[in-house]
């Protein structure tokens, strides 16, 4: 019987919630809030159970999946990793990822796994920057973009990455973005060309995914929004947030410069709550379809540790898919440091 425990009912964390129920194999799906109301809620609405968060559900739980924020997250993950059990957390704020990875050295103390930034990005764009630099000979540069936010909490993080100075890896070290603006950058329709700035939200996963690359930066802009196309003529018809993610990876193919350009658009919620899942089910033996390259104990990023075909493959069956790019690449830009 396995039992997964989700901490945070938040949107990322209702949308994780059905998809973990989706599973396959998995018998009990414990929700945790700080707020009680809102996890008897979900619960009540996808037929999970609403439990406090303590020895006893950790005890109980083969996996916890955290859709918390940042500094929350650190903290619950090092009481449950000091059970033994193993962690996927959704965070990406950037003080809060630090924090995570801090636990690698708990994790293998306690022969277990935490796989940090578990949502688009970081998560996704890990995975979507190893799964192009595989398919290179050699790749020495990644350019990742993003618009969108699945939540209040993550709207909050981006907005703190904007503010924040800006870091890129070149040649084998982080280094200060000086501010340039905003860049055009193209992601698939219908969301298209987006004004980008430079953030350091993502980056360290993203060398961590590709830590061949001798450059990583890291663009983020603003959620586009439009009106759905039904039902027509509605007065006050909300309009719905998109998120859109690009990777471009460069490097050679025997003696030719090559670039291989991924993209995705998706309602941000749905689809960081499917990252989350998959993480979580895998980590609790779930879904053994998606394959781990390293199932030593300790502190990974989500590309870092997960086969990114199979991980793609088990995105695909529950309805997200990424598209490639064709023709021209180089629109993300490369900027001067």
């Amino acid at each position: 019987m396995t039992t997964i425990a989700l901490v945070g009912a938040g949107a990322v964390g209702a949308r994780t919630a059905r998809q973990l129920l989706d599973t396959p194999g998995l018998s009990r799906l414990l929700i945790v809030d700080r707020s009680r109301a809102n996890a008897t809620e979900l619960a009540a609405s996808v037929g999970g159970e609403a439990v406090a968060l303590n020895a006893a559900t950790i005890a109980v739980a083969d996996a916890v999946a955290l859709a918390v924020p940042g500094r929350a997250a650190a903290q619950l993950a090092e009481r449950i990793i000091s059970s033994g059990v193993p962690v996927a957390a959704a965070t990406d704020d950037g003080l809060g990822i630090d924090a995570l990875f801090a636990l690698d050295i708990l994790a293998r103390e306690n022969a277990t796994q935490i796989i940090v930034g578990c949502a688009l990005l970081p998560g996704l764009g890990d995975i979507l920057a190893r799964h192009a630099a595989n398919a290179l000979e050699r790749a020495d540069e990644v350019q990742v973009a993003r618009v969108g936010t699945a939540g209040p909490t993550c709207a909050a993080s981006l907005r703190r990455a904007r503010r924040e100075p800006a870091r890129e890896w070149i040649n084998d070290s982080w280094q200060i973005k000086k501010r340039a603006g905003t860049q055009l950058v193209w992601f698939p329709e219908p969301i298209g060309a987006q004004e980008c700035e430079v953030v350091s939200l993502g980056a360290e996963n993203i060398h961590r995914a590709v830590p061949e690359a001798t450059f990583v930066s890291v663009r983020a802009g603003e959620a586009p929004t439009r009106r759905p196309p039904l039902p027509p003529r509605v007065s006050g018809h909300p309009r719905e947030i998109w998120a859109g993610l690009r990777v471009e990876v460069s490097g050679w193919q025997g003696n030719a410069r090559s670039s291989i350009v991924y993209g995705m658009v998706e309602r941000p919620a749905p689809a960081a709550g499917a990252v989350l899942a998959i993480a979580a089910a895998r980590l609790a033996g779930l879904v053994p379809e998606v394959q781990l390259v390293s199932t030593e104990p300790g502190a990974y990023s989500l590309g870092g540790v997960v086969n990114p075909v199979s991980f793609l493959s088990e995105l695909a069956t529950r309805g997200l898919r990424v598209a490639s790019f064709e023709g021209v690449v180089g629109s993300a830009g490369r900027g001067k440091s």
